[in-house]
C-alpha cells in the first residue's frame, strides 16, 4: 500500500501542524492551539496571519522582545566568523561575556553553560564540592535546603526536591541530599540547617507557583542566616532576573549579594540557550579542569548574544521600564478585584492572577484570551501568569488588561 503524500510545511494549517505533531513529538507540553509562524518585538503571528500580543515572552526567556536588532545583529555577525569551538580551546568572544556580566551582577567569576537546569545542577555540584573542600563536611554528606512548591528545572536531581508530583511521579528513585522546608518561613529554615547544610537554594520570587513574593526582610534574612551559619546562598534568577521586576536582579529589592547567583533564560535574548552561575571567586575557584564542563557551555555565539544582552540592560532602560509599566500592571489588576480576579501578585512586568474558579480555569482564560488576541498561559489552577517583554508599551498593555477584562465578562 503506497503511503499518503506528506504535505510540505509551508502549505499547512495551524490545524494540520498541530495534527502533525501528535504521533510524533513527546506530550510533555500542553500548549494553546496556535501555531506562530512569525514574531517582531512584542507581537507574534500565526501561519494564517493572526497576530497575538504575547504576554508570556517565553517565560521570561524573551524579556526583550522577539528578536531584538541589537541581538539578531550580534547572532549574525558571529554566525559570519565562529560559532563552536568546544571548551577544549579559547575563543575571542568568552572573557567580554564573563567580564560584563560579573561586574553586571557584582560578582567574581561566570561558569557559562546553556540551559537553566544545567545553571541549578552546576550550582548544585559547585555547591556540594564547595562544603566538603571548605567547610569541611565529611564526604557524601552534604545537604541543601530549598523551599517548598519551587521550580528549579525537570532534570532527575532538580525533579529530586520538587513538591509538585506532576513533575515527580513515576520518575525515581531520588537524589538524597535535600531538605524542604515552606516558602518565605525563616524559622523552618533556620531549622533545617545545620552543620551539613553546604547551601540554601531558593528563587527570590517564585514564578512556577503563581509569582510568589516573599515578605520584605525575607530575602535579608536568608541572607544574614546563610551567613551566620557557614553556608552558601544560592539564588535561582532563572526567570526572576535580568530586569523582569524592575530590576537587574529580584535579590536587589532588599540590597542582597548572593554568594551563587543562577541566570538563564533572557541571557540568550531569545535567540540562543544561555545560562550561567556567577559567583564569588572563592566558591566557583573549588571547580577545577576536569571536574566539570560543556561541550557547548560558553561558545561564541552564544557569548556574542549574552554579550549584547548585557549590554542592553547595562544602560538601566529596560529595569526602569519595568518597574513604571509594572505599576500600569498592578493598577489595571487591581481594578479586577473582586470582578473576576480573587487576587493577584506582581512585581515590575511580572504578574500571577488569580482567576475566580467560578468564571473558569486557568486554561479556559488563557483561551479566552487567544481568542481575544492575547497570549498567556495558566501556571496552576485557575491561576494565570502574566509577563510581557519589557519593550511592551502602554497602550499594549493596556490593550492586554482590557482583553483580560473581556474574557472575565466585565465589558
Amino acid at each position: 500500500m503506497t503511503a499518503p503524500a506528506r504535505v510540505p510545511v509551508r502549505t499547512r494549517t495551524s490545524a494540520d501542524l498541530i495534527r502533525a505533531e501528535e504521533p510524533v513529538l513527546a506530550h510533555n507540553y500542553h500548549p494553546l492551539p496556535v501555531v506562530v509562524a512569525r514574531a517582531e518585538g512584542t507581537w507574534v503571528e500565526d501561519v494564517e496571519g493572526r497576530r497575538y500580543l504575547d504576554m508570556l515572552a517565553g517565560y521570561s526567556a524573551l524579556n526583550f522582545g522577539h528578536r531584538h536588532p541589537a541581538l539578531v545583529e550580534a547572532a549574525h555577525a558571529q554566525l559570519d566568523r565562529l560559532t563552536l569551538t568546544s571548551r577544549a580551546f579559547h575563543n575571542d568572544r568568552l572573557a567580554e561575556f564573563a567580564e560584563r556580566l560579573s561586574e553586571l551582577t557584582g560578582l567574581d567569576m561566570v561558569l557559562p553553560m546553556n540551559t537553566g537546569a544545567e545553571a541549578v545542577e552546576s550550582g548544585i555540584k559547585v555547591a556540594r564540592k564547595w562544603a566538603y573542600e571548605v567547610k569541611g563536611v565529611p564526604a557524601d554528606q552534604a545537604t541543601i535546603v530549598v523551599a517548598a512548591d519551587n521550580f528549579h528545572g525537570r532534570t532527575t536531581t532538580i525533579v529530586s526536591f520538587s513538591t509538585d508530583e506532576t513533575a515527580r511521579s513515576g520518575f525515581g528513585p531520588f537524589t538524597p541530599g535535600f531538605r524542604v522546608v515552606p516558602y518565605n518561613d525563616l524559622a523552618a529554615l533556620e531549622a533545617a540547617v545545620d552543620e551539613t547544610t553546604a547551601a540554601v537554594l531558593i528563587e527570590p520570587i517564585q514564578g512556577e507557583a503563581g509569582v510568589v513574593i516573599p515578605d520584605e526582610g525575607y530575602l535579608t534574612g536568608v541572607r544574614e542566616l546563610t551567613r551566620r551559619t557557614g553556608c552558601l546562598f544560592i539564588a535561582d534568577e532563572i526567570q526572576s532576573g535580568l530586569g523582569r521586576t524592575g530590576q537587574t536582579l529580584a535579590v536587589e529589592h532588599e540590597g542582597v549579594v548572593p554568594d551563587l547567583l543562577l541566570l538563564g533564560k533572557a541571557l540568550g535574548g531569545g535567540i540562543v540557550p544561555v545560562s550561567a552561575v556567577v559567583g564569588r571567586r572563592d566558591v566557583l575557584g573549588v571547580l577545577r579542569p576536569g571536574e566539570h564542563g560543556s561541550t557547548f557551555g560558553g561558545n561564541p555565539l552564544a557569548a556574542a548574544v549574552g554579550t549584547a544582552v548585557v549590554e542592553l540592560l547595562e544602560t538601566g532602560d529596560f529595569q526602569r521600564r519595568a518597574a513604571e509599566l509594572g505599576e500600569v500592571l498592578r493598577d489595571g489588576l487591581a481594578a479586577l478585584v473582586g470582578r473576576g480576579v480573587v487576587g493577584f501578585r506582581s512585581r515590575g512586568l511580572w504578574a500571577g492572577v488569580d482567576i475566580d474558579p467560578a468564571i473558569g480555569s486557568g486554561r479556559e482564560i488563557g483561551q479566552g484570551l487567544l481568542r481575544e488576541g492575547v497570549l498567556a498561559k495558566d501556571t496552576h489552577g485557575s491561576t494565570i501568569r502574566l509577563a510581557p517583554p519589557l519593550t511592551i508599551t502602554e497602550a499594549e498593555l493596556m490593550s492586554a488588561l482590557g482583553a483580560l477584562r473581556r474574557v472575565l465578562g466585565r465589558d
